[in-house]
């Protein structure tokens, strides 16, 4: 059985229909962060509040699974130590100085509870984004702990209230909930299913996708991180291989691509070889050497014949546009995967 992409389908309004509850998902990213921010409001202040009347911590720990996110954020900023603790413990060092932050939108993890009881005991400032009543929020109560009840279970929004917070006592850069569903919503309006091929960058980068096997970079922290969120979304949406890397490690692959073959018949059985795509993240990030890695790799992309797509992000806060950056790629899968068909 053969899979081959048929494009005629992502502006077909039966087969749009068939994915019509994943797109929807997608569309409401915006409003699951407004809703997050509204209901963990009183969470948040009563976490400032707290915060304000204790000194500025000695390190911050981000414990639990969805800790990159905060230390790819975080880490080009942060005025104290940082550092991301994924695992089902916490450093050593981690004590009474230290304010411990976790994230937990499902708030079920036990590794993350242990986490979470071991910081009370040893009398850390706590902060917990979690829904209320569950295994983690309870293994968090203690004098020192505030819990930021979440009711989305959407680590996006989720990570944006707890970057709030961290803003508002001066540990982490400028972070606005509604920068971050305005470019959550953008995104939505102009990859609307509604939207012809033509117009709709969602469904323009999955026909860029077809047939390929994307080799994804980002050159800033967060960027990076986007894009290795949106190759294992690409992966798991059509089977094929996604790889995201630096540029050190997706260079060999561009310079391995053959020459294309004029003469190569595509319809023809075994006629034509799946290429790389090369898919660019950009932020905005300005670095000297972002620029000198993405030009590297682009230059490469040419020499070899291998097509180049950029996916860029708009916002005025940095998760505003990473979010920005991840929901265009989760739109280019969707429709990459709406576009299979078996044959």
């Amino acid at each position: 059985m053969a899979t081959w992409f048929d494009e005629s389908r992502l502006d077909d309004e039966s087969a749009l229909a068939t994915a019509d509850g994943r797109l929807r998902e997608l569309a409401e990213a915006g409003a699951r962060v407004r809703r997050e921010a509204a209901e963990s409001a009183s969470g948040v202040a009563a976490a400032v509040a707290t915060a304000r009347d204790a000194a500025r911590p000695r390190a911050i720990v981000a414990a639990g699974p969805d800790s990159r996110l905060l230390r790819a954020v975080l880490e080009p900023w942060c005025p104290v130590p940082f550092v991301a603790w994924p695992g089902p413990a916490l450093p050593g060092w981690a004590g009474g100085l230290d304010l411990v932050v976790v994230l937990a939108p499902d708030g079920s993890d036990r590794a993350t509870a242990g986490a979470v009881a071991e910081a009370v005991r040893r009398g850390c400032q706590v902060v917990v984004a979690s829904p209320e009543g569950s295994l983690v929020a309870q293994h968090a109560e203690g004098r020192w702990s505030t819990i930021v009840p979440t009711v989305t279970r959407d680590q996006l929004a989720t990570a944006v209230v707890v970057l709030e917070y961290l803003d508002q006592v001066g540990l982490g850069p400028r972070a606005d909930h509604a920068d971050v569903a305005k470019a959550l919503d953008d995104v939505a309006i102009a990859c609307s299913p509604h939207r012809d091929i033509a117009v709709n960058p969602g469904k323009i980068l999955a026909l860029a996708l077809a047939d390929t096997n994307p080799v994804v970079w980002g050159g800033s922290s967060l960027a990076a991180r986007a894009a290795r969120r949106v190759s294992e979304t690409i992966r798991r949406a059509s089977g094929q291989s996604a790889i995201a890397g630096d540029a050190e490690h997706l260079m060999p692959l561009i310079e391995a691509a053959r020459p294309r073959d004029v003469f190569d018949d595509p319809f023809a059985e075994g006629g034509t070889e799946t290429r790389p795509v090369l898919l660019v993240f950009d932020d905005g990030a300005d670095d000297p050497v972002v620029r000198e890695d993405r030009g590297r790799l682009q230059a490469t992309a040419v020499e070899h014949g291998v097509r180049v797509e950029t996916v860029t992000a708009d916002g005025d806060t940095e998760i505003a546009r990473y979010a920005s950056l991840v929901l265009n790629g989760r739109y280019g899968a969707e429709y990459l995967r709406l576009g299979l068909v078996d044959d």
